[in-house]
């Protein structure tokens, strides 16, 4: 699969299915573009599936950051263009859906749709009861990073922000690999600033498409307010809640996602055809 020179850094991607809209699909913290597996070959069969690895993930060139979340919207509308995309219906997962976000506020034309699930905007919850506990957990994870104690931090990361307890010895071997892997990535996420900030919500209101927001019933519970305020800022959102699943719906229950998502994205290219006819 290509590579290709995207904002001056060599970005891996993957393209599956050979017609249809497409679709592509923005990863979140510590993972690439594996964490798709088992919902890409599904999708396919309808889709053009374009997925890939951020900067400094996995395949991808690791660089210095500059501004994170920003030089990922920047990498995302750049691939979009290069691989002649637009509009494409783009999927976010975690941090994807923060990328996702935050370049739907500054270039909605690039866009079909937007699907995005769960993403971590935890500096709208300030004065949320889970604020204090959910800083400290990223900042001790971020510690344990810096000393090179990258299980520790993995491990604190997916029993207390992602999956809960547990759950990172449930994980098979080889997402537990990936992880440690990507395991520094994060760092760089949580020092920047702006990386789990709002996105401009008043600017949200001015995107113009279909979009779908998902949240999980056994996800941390600070999800929840953040994915109820998403909705509120976005004039054309649905939202959808998958039961018995968490922060991960695409791994836990892949047939379920692929028809929630599915589904949106037939509604939404209807709507497209309809617009640019």
């Amino acid at each position: 699969m290509p590579t290709s020179v995207i904002n001056g850094v060599g970005i891996y991607w993957e393209r599956h299915g050979q017609s249809g809209p497409p679709l592509v699909l923005v990863h979140g913290s510590w993972s690439d573009h594996n964490d798709w597996n088992r919902v890409v070959p599904p999708l396919a069969t309808s889709y053009r599936v374009f997925g890939y690895d951020r900067r400094g993930h996995s395949q991808s060139e690791r660089v210095p950051f500059g501004s994170v979340i920003q030089e990922d919207a920047d990498d995302l509308a750049s691939l979009i263009r290069t691989l002649a995309l637009e509009p494409a219906h783009v999927i976010g997962a975690s941090f994807g859906g923060v990328i996702a976000l935050r370049l739907a506020t500054q270039q909605p034309a690039l866009f079909a749709s937007l699907s995005i699930h769960e993403p971590p905007l935890i500096g709208v919850l300030e004065d949320h009861p889970a604020f204090p506990a959910f800083t400290y957990t990223v900042g001790q994870v971020a510690v344990d990073l810096r000393a090179g104690k990258l299980e520790e931090a993995a491990r604190r990361f997916v029993e207390n922000v992602a999956l809960g307890p547990g759950a990172w010895d449930a994980l098979k071997a080889d997402t537990r690999e990936l992880f440690l892997a990507n395991a520094l990535t994060f760092v760089d996420e949580v020092e920047e600033p702006d990386s789990l900030r709002p996105v401009g919500f008043e600017r949200l209101a001015a995107f113009g498409h279909p979009v779908l927001v998902t949240n999980g019933t056994e996800s941390p519970a600070f999800y929840r307010p953040i994915v109820e305020q998403v909705v509120a800022a976005l004039p054309h959102a649905e939202r959808y809640t998958f039961r018995g699943a968490g922060h991960v719906p695409q791994a836990s229950q892949p047939q379920e996602f692929v028809r929630v998502i599915g589904g949106f994205v037939r509604r939404a290219a209807g709507d497209s055809a309809v617009e640019q006819g």
